[in-house]
């Protein structure tokens, strides 16, 4: 989870995004970007920017076999994830994953295919339940060990697909909800993650390593979790496609929770084709999961039907009349998107809303900090960890104090703790306040100017690894009208700043996929954003 709101705002105040980068940067070059700094030296790798299609191609045209592309992906993570650059992305490799990646092969031989997916390397992020010879551990010390009995449902729906899961994925620990300083990307088991294209910025998170992971080709796809902004944010500031999807279209239940209001997993991928390849490969009905019950009949195992290059044309599609913060080379970005979108024969929209969604900051996260403990204690119940419940966790953090919190501490899980049960009336409250009362905010402005879509800056440029006073993510940070509504949100590249990557975001109703990936693939073809990443060595010439 990732929301500035709460989770950064006593850092946020002390500089907005444009002091704080200008005065990282000292330069008055084109877009920000700084002078051109040392690169450590990455070699070519042969599976660069490949898709999920061109893969399945090559494969059936017999130039690969999964096999052999799994160990190439393999090879990847040790040469840079592991050595050179170090991104310290994948916190866990999968030790069966060749033989999977064989069994595959040995399927495939037989005739039969499973799906698109069929024998495609994917790395899933750490609190998601694999049942299998990795752990499970949310990045946590405290979760050390923990080795889950059975599949989350969504990892059941990929070995079914034919997906080879690779390895687990390093992640801002407890998915971002210990402490009001954390640094994103870092955790206690796993250290700290860096961001592909200049090395000493924050991969964003929680789900820092999917994020990481796929813009440097370490995996053809991969699978984060967000509850505000853990899969969108990461994606955004990583150069690559993410896809929060409306609350009960995929199961949670195997996966480290936050919040039953607002948790869900999702696809992030170099391109939305492949996004969509993805999430057809996770949906459907959970019996563990009642929020999936809402999805019957709305579920698809297909989306890539929706990829549309004219997809465009027709669309009405809101902004805030407000500006996005105060940086120029923001304001420069969202203006070309904007005019992309028109030229593609979509109608712009100006709206309303955004001040409205930020005054109900505070009641989610009092919503988060009760459905934590509900859902943490739960969870641990029955679990293989040595902590059984978030009690645990926190003495466990208090008795190794240097190895599990050598740089921020856990408040949030202490302020977590001190909450009463579900039953509450303070937790009726805040709910009501957060997200039912954004979902009338959003709905309202949907229908009332009758938008397809409504969209907007991501967020800014990374900011600079912090692990000692945390985050500062700047004035732009557009996740909270998704996350507190249990909303679809798709964020996909939209140019860059100071030479690191910022998204553009598309939103809707809930089940409101099929739009969004219509608007965000003609985006996607008519601009093709995306870069790779340049593995600069500094921010500062």
């Amino acid at each position: 989870m990732k929301r500035r709101n709460f989770i950064t705002n006593s850092t946020i105040a002390t500089a907005g995004l444009s002091s704080l980068l200008t005065a990282c940067n000292g330069s008055k070059e084109k877009a920000g970007i700084p002078a051109k700094t040392e690169s450590e030296e990455v070699a070519s790798f042969e599976l660069d920017e490949e898709t999920i299609s061109s893969l399945q191609e090559k494969i059936a045209a017999g130039k690969y076999s999964s096999e052999q592309i799994t160990k190439l992906y393999l090879q990847r993570i040790e040469a840079i994830d592991k050595n050179g650059p170090k991104l310290n992305s994948v916190i866990e490799i999968n030790p069966d994953a060749v033989s999977i990646a064989k069994a595959m092969d040995d399927e495939r031989n037989t005739g039969k295919i499973r799906s698109a997916m069929h024998g495609i390397p994917v790395l899933i992020k750490d609190n998601i339940d694999t049942a299998d010879k990795m752990q499970t551990t949310a990045g946590s010390l405290a979760m050390e060990g923990n080795i889950a009995s059975q599949d989350a449902f969504v990892v059941k729906k990929l070995r079914e697909s034919g997906a080879v899961i690779i390895g687990k994925t390093n992640l801002s620990e407890w998915a971002n909800f210990r402490s009001s300083s954390s640094c994103s990307g870092w955790s206690s088991r796993g250290g700290q993650t860096k961001s592909p294209y200049i090395l000493d910025r924050n991969p964003c998170g929680s789900s820092s390593g999917s994020g990481v992971a796929a813009a440097a080709n370490l995996c053809t796809v991969a699978v984060g979790t967000e509850t505000d902004g853990s899969i969108t944010c990461p994606a955004a500031v990583n150069g690559i496609v993410g896809l929060k999807p409306t609350v009960g279209l995929i199961s949670r239940s195997g996966i480290i929770p936050i919040s039953a209001t607002q948790d869900t997993s999702g696809p992030m991928a170099r391109t939305v084709k492949d996004v969509a390849i993805l999430l057809g490969a996770m949906t459907g009905t959970d019996e563990a999961d009642a929020a999936t019950k809402q999805s019957e009949g709305k579920a698809l195992t297909d989306y890539t039907k929706f990829l549309d290059t004219n997809g465009l044309k027709g669309k009405r599609i809101g902004i805030d009349r407000n500006p996005q913060g105060n940086n120029q080379y923001m304001h420069t970005l969202i203006k070309k998107a904007l005019d992309v979108l028109k030229k593609q024969g979509a109608e712009i929209i100006e709206i309303a809303y955004a001040d409205a969604i930020d005054k109900l900051g505070k009641y989610e996260s009092d919503v988060l900090k009760y459905e934590f403990k509900d859902g943490v204690n739960k969870y641990l119940a029955s679990a293989n960890a040595k902590v059984k419940s978030l009690t645990e966790v926190i003495a466990f953090n208090r008795a190794n104090e240097d190895k599990a919190m050598p740089y921020f501490k856990q408040e949030t899980l202490e302020a977590s703790e001190q909450k009463a049960s579900l039953e509450s009336k303070a937790y009726k409250d805040a709910y009501q306040q957060s997200h039912i009362a954004s979902k009338k905010i959003i709905d309202e402005v949907i229908q009332k100017n009758k938008l397809d879509a409504i969209c907007g800056l991501t967020m800014g440029p990374a900011c600079g690894i912090d692990v000692v006073y945390g985050d500062r993510w700047g004035d732009v940070f557009l996740t909270a009208p998704a996350a507190v509504t249990g909303y679809p949100h798709i964020t996909v590249p939209a140019g860059l700043v100071y030479a690191l990557p910022v998204g553009i975001s598309f939103f809707g109703t809930a089940y409101s996929e099929p739009v969004l990936l219509t608007i965000a693939y003609a985006y996607e073809q008519s601009t093709r954003n995306r870069q790779q990443p340049s593995f600069r060595k500094s921010f500062l010439p």
